[in-house]
């Protein structure tokens, strides 16, 4: 049960990492994601970049959940993208109504995870 359960909270934090893939279309919907104007094309291949990146780690993430041996390494990765999002998000301050979606859900990838680990860690101590 246990494992179906890490299986599951993997997905969802695999999933959390693919919404921002669509950025990768462009300019207008890196503006719907995040809620500002790229005007700088510099600005926009490194967001766009980022789009393909986060969509890297969602598939990564979504593959983990169904092979436990790479399930410690997908806390690593996901850990560490959505802590230092929320880091920064917070020590910055002043984000906008889209960028508060994005650390809820950060917060919300965060709490899976935890759960997720803490699961497989018990479930490694049965076996």
């Amino acid at each position: 049960m246990m494992e179906k359960i890490v299986t599951g909270l993997l997905v969802l934090v695999g999933i959390i990492h693919l919404l921002p893939v669509s950025g990768v279309l462009g300019a207008e919907r890196l503006l719907t994601l995040y809620g500002v104007s790229l005007n700088d094309t510099n600005l926009l291949i490194l967001m766009r970049h980022r789009a393909v990146l986060f969509g890297l780690l969602g598939l990564f993430m979504v593959c983990a959940a169904f092979k436990p041996s790479l399930q410690p390494l997908a806390f690593l990765a996901g850990f560490l993208s959505v802590e230092s999002f929320m880091v920064l998000a917070w020590s910055v301050g002043g984000y906008n109504e889209a960028i508060r979606k994005v650390v809820i859900a950060d917060v919300v990838a965060v709490i899976a995870l935890g759960i997720a680990g803490v699961l497989y860690v018990l479930s490694q101590n049965q076996s």
